[in-house]
């Protein structure tokens, strides 16, 4: 029998041929068809999703929240331990009106007991822990969610010692904490915390004009209200109905996309970059605000050589907000591109701070950052997420054509030039009438 040497060894090849027969195939065929008899196709209620580490490497601080755990997947990092006090002092004060309505703590645990199963299933990925816990997290958690909501819209609410509104430290790392896509319990748990309390809380409904009927506020618009200003100081309208909603970031997006009126879809793959906002302004292109205070920093639209947009505030918020967004498009297969879309167009207009400056004269944008910060943030926005429907085509082709064209850019020109200022224009109209006169004066001359 032939026998190889390696390293010293010998190697018999009919040796190796016996160590394959030694596996169980059998046993290897019953693994693999016990894991495939296991779901393998995600829940259609699954919209609570881990960031993927291929968005996650770009900024780590936007996706971990830096004080309040909601949900389970924080609550055992060491900096959210200090905040599950205020969790129950809010429960507390909560319940201390209770007596109003009939319903105590122990209604509240069972009613949400009823729906533990399907709120587990809003997740995709792993939750250790028991029912027990679980349903013990989200009483908590969605109740701080509620009374904090309550707490914003009425200061009568409030306590004397309100750790929340009294520091605002606390504030700030609530409008961080609240939109991670991480960081979020099902709506169909808030909603029935929020209807269980509601009798207590009866002083929070409005009325609109004197005679008529009390409007009942809901907990969308209580939600929406806290959020008001984290994308615009003309924030959309919320008196939209927001049926169908999955948890409080997907309220969020509702607001921005229920409130658009451009919502047309193009079946292109491939779309041309849209030229920076100097590029344009050299063109001729006119950028200017959006008058209408109540539409969605989605609704851009150009005619006839002008660009109008909404006004974006920029804050330490926007680029949290905006990436979580994103990362919960990419995740859920139920969404489309909105948000990714309009991160692609500014990350097109802005490529420089002069960029930056003249959306910012111009009102677009209202900067709270450095500028470097700012355009930083915007040409790393959605880098490493994938498109699958643009919903500015129409809008890229309209403005490159219209970019193309050489008048505009002459006017354009002239204007910067040599009609910028009022001592130009003073020097154009005298050189012109001295023109003219010149003119006038030879040809009198020729005549005589």
């Amino acid at each position: 029998m032939a026998k190889f040497e390696s390293d010293g060894g010998t190697c018999d090849p009919s040796h190796g041929e016996d160590d394959q027969v030694k596996v169980d195939i059998d046993s290897l065929i019953s693994s693999v068809e016990s894991m495939m008899s296991q779901n393998l196709i995600m829940s259609d209620k699954c919209c609570i999703f881990r960031v993927p580490p291929i968005l996650r490497r770009h900024s780590e601080r936007a996706y971990t929240p830096n004080a309040f755990s909601i949900g389970p997947w924080h609550r055992n990092h060491p900096l959210m331990q200090s905040t599950e006090k205020i969790k129950l002092k809010y429960l507390k004060h909560l319940l201390s009106r209770e007596p109003k309505s009939g319903v105590t703590m122990k209604e509240l645990f069972e009613s949400t007991r009823e729906i533990e199963k399907e709120a587990r299933s809003y997740y995709a990925g792993p939750i250790d822990l028991g029912a027990e816990d679980f349903v013990r997290l989200l009483v908590i958690d969605g109740c701080f969610l509620i009374e904090l909501f309550r707490k914003d819209q009425d200061i009568r609410l409030r306590e004397k010692d309100d750790p929340i509104f009294n520091m605002s430290c606390m504030m700030q790392y609530l409008q961080h904490d609240l939109i991670l896509v991480e960081n979020q319990i099902p709506w169909l748990v808030l909603e029935l915390l929020f209807n269980k309390t509601a009798a207590a809380n009866s002083e929070q409904s409005t009325q609109a004009k004197e005679g008529e009927p009390k409007k009942k506020t809901t907990l969308a618009h209580l939600a929406l209200q806290f959020f008001a200003n984290i994308f615009s100081s003309n924030p959309p309208n919320t008196d939209t109905p927001y049926g169908g909603t999955k948890h409080l970031l997907d309220l969020l997006r509702n607001w921005l996309v229920k409130s658009s009126e451009n919502a047309r879809e193009y079946d292109e793959t491939e779309w041309e970059p849209i030229p920076s906002a100097t590029d344009l302004v050299d063109a001729g292109i006119n950028l200017k605000m959006s008058e209408s205070k109540e539409r969605s920093i989605l609704d851009i639209k150009f005619n006839n050589g002008s660009l109008e947009m909404p006004s974006l505030l920029i804050q330490e918020t926007t680029e949290v907000i905006i990436r979580n967004l994103i990362s919960y498009e990419q995740c859920s297969p139920q969404c489309d591109d909105r948000i990714t879309s309009y991160a692609v167009l500014l990350d097109n207009l802005i490529n420089t701070t002069k960029d930056m400056d003249i959306l910012s004269r111009s009102r677009i944008i209202t900067n709270w950052l450095n500028p470097e910060e700012a355009t930083q943030f915007f040409n790393k926005l959605y880098h490493d997420a994938f498109l699958k429907k643009y919903y500015y085509q129409k809008l890229h082709r309209d403005v490159s054509k219209y970019y193309r064209r050489r008048c505009p850019r002459w006017r354009a020109l002239l204007m910067r030039n040599y009609l910028g200022t009022p001592w130009a224009i003073v020097s154009i109209i005298a050189a012109a009438t001295l023109l003219i006169l010149t003119i006038i004066q030879t040809i009198f001359t020729v005549i005589n």
